[in-house]
């Protein structure tokens, strides 16, 4: 609990989960992985908790309905591969799953296509630790 008279945050989120969000996946790790808005079990089940903070579409992607849900849930898997939680084996799985997801919303093949392309060739960083985002502290002083 941080009872100083600072405050810390992360930049770059544009939208918050205001309903909890439970789905079933393929994306099985051995064991259960539990964090404080998402957890995925070891059968599959993504439940991502009301007040989890997302960027949405990446890139020169534009933010449509038929995007957000396969851009929330790739945006959980990265963050818990990140987090060293989800083995990083299963990116290409995750990327995937969000070209399936996307065509299931009504997002044409073709730019879904462009979307898993685009995510497999630019996005291992975002996978990685080194692309965990920076915390920041206010005030300075």
């Amino acid at each position: 609990m941080n009872t100083t008279n600072y405050i810390y945050y992360k930049k770059g989120y544009k939208y918050q989960l205001d309903t909890d969000y439970l789905i079933q996946t393929d994306i099985c790790p051995k064991v259960n992985i539990d964090t404080d808005f998402i957890i995925l079990t070891s059968t599959g089940l993504l439940h991502i908790k009301k007040g989890y903070a997302f960027d949405g579409p990446s890139g020169p992607a534009i933010d449509t309905s038929n995007f957000m849900r396969g851009s929330l849930e790739h945006d959980a898997f990265y963050q818990l591969m990140r987090m060293g939680k989800l083995d990083a084996s299963f990116r290409y799985k995750v990327d995937d799953r969000l070209y399936f997801v996307c065509i299931e919303d009504g997002m044409s093949k073709i730019r879904a296509s462009w979307v898993r392309w685009a995510v497999r060739n630019f996005a291992a960083r975002s996978a990685s630790p080194q692309g965990e985002r920076t915390i920041y502290r206010a005030p300075l002083t």
